[in-house]
């Protein structure tokens, strides 16, 4: 499907072990920032985006993450393009698994492969050709979610 074909992200949804506790960004300009339609397996101008998204897919360092992280399922929401966007419900477009250092000040993230829940949704809605790896976050990511996420939740 062409990018343009694709709506914005509007919401994105981090939710950890305590349902409780969930982090919404809505913010226009960092959603901007961590748009699902960028980075590997999208083409713009006829070229394939080498980077975007909340990953970074130049880096290496997913083998120096540490297997005792807390783990959070960061879902993206979008709305279809070419309809009027405040007339039509959100919807899940993207689900992967993020994992922080709160002491490093970094992060993993994780693309769903064959066999997990969320490869399917996915791949319907951007094959990016490198699912079932875990990949370092990018530093806008990390520096977007991290304090957010070591905050206790609001009662």
């Amino acid at each position: 499907m062409p990018l343009s074909a694709k709506g914005p992200t509007v919401r994105i949804v981090i939710t950890g072990a305590d349902p409780t506790h969930s982090v919404e960004i809505t913010s226009p300009a960092l959603l901007r920032q961590f748009q699902v339609w960028s980075g590997p397996g999208v083409e713009a101008d006829g070229q394939q985006e080498p980077q975007g998204f909340i990953i970074d897919w130049l880096a290496d360092g997913s083998s120096r993450r540490s297997t005792s992280l807390p783990r959070y399922k960061v879902s993206f929401y979008a709305k279809y393009a070419n309809r009027p966007l405040d007339s039509q419900p959100d919807h899940l477009a993207y689900v992967v698994w993020y994992e922080p250092d709160f002491h490093s000040r970094r992060g993993y993230v994780y693309l769903p492969g064959k066999g997990d829940e969320a490869f399917a949704l996915n791949a319907q809605t951007i094959f990016r050709g490198r699912e079932g790896r875990w990949f370092d976050a990018t530093d806008a990511w990390n520096a977007a979610v991290i304090d957010r996420l070591a905050r206790p939740p609001k009662n």
